[in-house]
């Protein structure tokens, strides 16, 4: 089992920054990646971005070059740097991590809202 907690939502103007926090805890050593997802009212969840252990990430188009996912694996905690923000960014947004055997635990959101 792993539990994720995320920190560091908020209220933010447009052209803001924000870092989202996910600290783990539980069978840390199984997670494979890391993965920070958004779900904005009436929509679907949706991908963000996503570290894995080699430390490769990737990135959804429309956060390109303005998201950064990092982790910090002495505090088992991962982050998304959250920079430019545009009132389209806002949303609840979550943290996942897959563990060996496909096993997904999701934490229990963070809101995000960028005022235009």
């Amino acid at each position: 089992q792993v539990q994720l907690v995320e920190s560091g939502g908020g209220l933010v103007q447009a052209g803001g920054s924000l870092r989202l926090s996910c600290a783990t805890s539980g069978s840390t050593f199984s997670i494979v990646q890391y993965g920070w997802y958004r779900q904005a009212p009436g929509n679907q969840r949706e991908l963000v971005a996503t570290i894995n252990i080699g430390g490769t990430t990737d990135y959804a188009d429309s956060v390109k070059g303005r998201f950064t996912i990092s982790r910090e694996n002495a505090k088992n905690t991962v982050y998304l740097q959250m920079d430019s923000l545009k009132p389209e960014d806002t949303a609840v947004y979550y943290c996942q991590a897959q563990r060996w055997g496909g096993y997904v635990s999701w934490g229990q959101g963070t809101q995000v809202t960028v005022s235009s």
